[in-house]
């Protein structure tokens, strides 16, 4: 039997494709849908456009710098994702 390393690990084949329509099964935006924007093919992860938001907050480097807010999506397992047929 092979020893599971990372150059030889085989991922599920995914089902999704970016741009395709999907639907949130789980978590805080559960029934909400968007379109895919990335795919994370190692982490079995997708980025969905307009849902799981988050911030992060940037202090200034410099004494004459304001902070800043950025705003992004970050990426939602595969598993609480259905895509929607059209």
């Amino acid at each position: 039997m092979k020893k599971l390393t990372k150059t030889n690990l085989k991922y599920k084949k995914q089902s999704l494709k970016i741009g395709d329509l999907v639907e949130i099964i789980a978590g805080n935006d559960k029934k909400k849908q968007g379109t895919v924007k990335a795919i994370i093919k190692s982490q079995e992860k997708v980025i969905v456009e307009g849902i799981n938001q988050r911030f992060k907050h940037i202090k200034p480097q410099r004494s004459n710098e304001t902070g800043k807010i950025n705003q992004f999506e970050a990426p939602i397992h595969r598993s609480n994702v259905k895509k929607i047929n059209n």
